[in-house]
């Protein structure tokens, strides 16, 4: 069987497309225009409380009754006793003050990995798609969740990791090249490696795994799309392309940022999170990147640094604020997402003569 018509079978979906789950921008309303559109949308979850997800989950349900994707992260919990927060919360006092914001908050842990009562909340929701960044869930639970009717897939950041998690049972391999917005999915090495980029990432992936690739990473318009499947995938993801979408929950100078975006607009950056991150270069990045050996094991870093943050979306001031992007913003347009969706389908396969 083609591997295209292998994938859209097992998301059961029409079309080869999937949206990011863009945990904090990805919105019911985007979900399911991307859903309705033939495509498979997706919510990132990994942040989210168990109430929050089944509220979500049950909107989003309201929208579509087509396939979707809830997404989790499956990192290593940090050792929060054991790191030295002292040089962090120093580096950003003076920013802190700059806002009135008092003192630096010691790291801690806002959201848990995957855990026991995800996975029973999981089970309970039966998406058509599970997904996981950084990593796999046990086999055993990853068996649970196909016997339970959902598909598994997981991101890969070099032909070793797809490999671990064919090995782990995932379905597909989400094949996350270095353009990509928002974190890398590196598990297997250190956290700064995986850095391949999309086009020699996707074919040595294709070349170590039976299972369907998909591609995702600097994907912004359909020459991006049919390069991907030019190159063996059998799918494509996009989500730096869909925070123009108007469903997208994205902060008007984010979006702002997005437009104005250009090819060396963004940077790698471990300040937001504790892990390596794309976003665009603003002025927290550019002072702070001295100081990234010492930001918190992820994700402890995030409460130490939120109340800034903050403060820089309420105020309107990017230079404070975390925008998450990839290397191709700039190629995209705003229009609703499901018009994206089904136009990129249609130009991609225009140019692969299908």
């Amino acid at each position: 069987m083609d591997k295209t018509a292998a994938l859209t079978g097992l998301i059961g979906t029409e079309l080869p497309i999937l949206l990011a789950p863009m945990a904090g921008a990805s919105t019911p309303e985007l979900t399911a225009a991307v859903s309705n559109a033939g495509g498979l949308g997706a919510l990132g979850s990994a942040m989210m409380s168990a109430a929050d997800l089944r509220k979500e989950t049950a909107a989003l349900r309201g929208l579509t009754n087509k396939s979707f994707n809830l997404n989790f992260f499956v990192h290593h919990e940090p050792d929060v006793a054991s790191y030295d927060a002292k040089p962090m919360q120093k580096a950003l006092s003076g920013y802190f003050a700059e806002f009135g914001l008092g003192e630096v908050p010691p790291p801690s842990v806002p959201a848990p990995a995957f855990n026991e009562e995800m996975l029973e909340l999981l089970l309970e929701l039966r998406p058509r798609v599970a997904s996981f960044h950084f990593g796999l869930p046990s086999r055993a639970i990853v068996e649970r969740l196909k016997e339970a009717g959902m598909a598994v897939i997981a991101s890969a950041t070099t032909a070793a990791e797809a490999r671990a998690l064919e090995t782990g049972g995932a379905d597909a391999i989400i094949a996350q090249g270095h353009e990509a917005g928002g974190h890398r999915g590196t598990f297997l090495d250190h956290v700064d490696l995986g850095t391949v980029g999309t086009m020699a990432l996707v074919p040595q992936v294709v070349d170590a795994v039976r299972v369907p690739v998909i591609a995702a990473g600097g994907i912004g318009d359909a020459r991006g799309i049919a390069a991907a499947f030019m190159l063996g995938a059998a799918g494509v993801q996009l989500g730096t392309a869909y925070l123009a979408c108007p469903e997208a929950k994205v902060h008007p100078v984010h979006r702002k940022a997005l437009l104005e975006a250009s090819d060396h607009s963004t940077v790698v950056t471990k300040i937001f999170s504790g892990r390596p991150a794309r976003a665009i270069r603003n002025r927290l990045t550019e002072e702070m990147r001295w100081h990234e050996d010492a930001a918190a094991p992820f994700p402890a870093q995030r409460p130490m640094i939120a109340p800034l943050t903050s403060a820089g979306a309420k105020s309107g001031r990017a230079e404070f604020m975390q925008l998450w992007s990839g290397q191709a913003a700039a190629l995209s347009k705003a229009e609703p997402a499901a018009e994206k969706t089904a136009r990129l389908m249609r130009e991609a396969y225009g140019l692969l003569g299908r």
